[in-house]
């Protein structure tokens, strides 16, 4: 089972980020959807979905977040504008913590991205608002460290890697 690489955020331009580091799984899973959604769903994560990810910086702040690309190739921007560019590829899976600014800067034509949640839960979709910032902060200091890694699930690096942090 090879660590995930884990990037760290900083505040930065109206997106708070995290505490807990973004866990980054290369060529983690086959890139197939429906292998994809197996996975994340026998690991706990679910109320899934396809798709892309928006051309905007945004960030949620009630659920942390799992991508998985199925197919294409694709450069997002984390940690808000500022952050870090990094390029996604098919199998590569992102496990994105509450807060954590993503930003699509640009993609293949065949992009499909699987998405899912600890537990099921719902997500908000969050920009950078002011007058928000203060029950959104209180927002993603209340969301609770998953149960289990959306890849590896209970013996995944996930809560080891963010024991503590949150």
């Amino acid at each position: 089972m090879a660590e995930p690489e884990s990037l760290s955020f900083a505040d930065a331009d109206g997106v708070p980020n995290s505490p807990l580091p973004l866990l980054l799984y290369r060529e983690a899973l086959p890139p197939d959807a429906a292998a994809m959604e197996a996975c994340f769903r026998d690991n706990g994560w679910s109320n899934g979905w396809r798709n892309g990810i928006f051309r905007y910086h945004h960030f949620h702040s009630i659920a942390h977040e799992v991508l998985g690309i199925a197919a294409g190739v694709v450069d997002v921007a984390f940690g808000g504008r500022g952050g870090v560019s990094v390029r996604l590829s098919a199998g590569d899976v992102v496990v994105i913590p509450a807060g954590v600014g993503h930003c699509n800067e640009g993609q293949t034509a065949d992009l499909l991205i699987v998405g899912a949640y600890p537990g099921g839960g719902h997500y908000d979709l969050c920009r950078d608002d002011p007058s928000q910032r203060k029950r959104v902060l209180a927002n993603i200091a209340a969301v609770p460290v998953p149960q289990t890694d959306p890849v590896h699930g209970a013996k995944g690096a996930l809560r080891r890697l963010w024991a503590g942090r949150g």
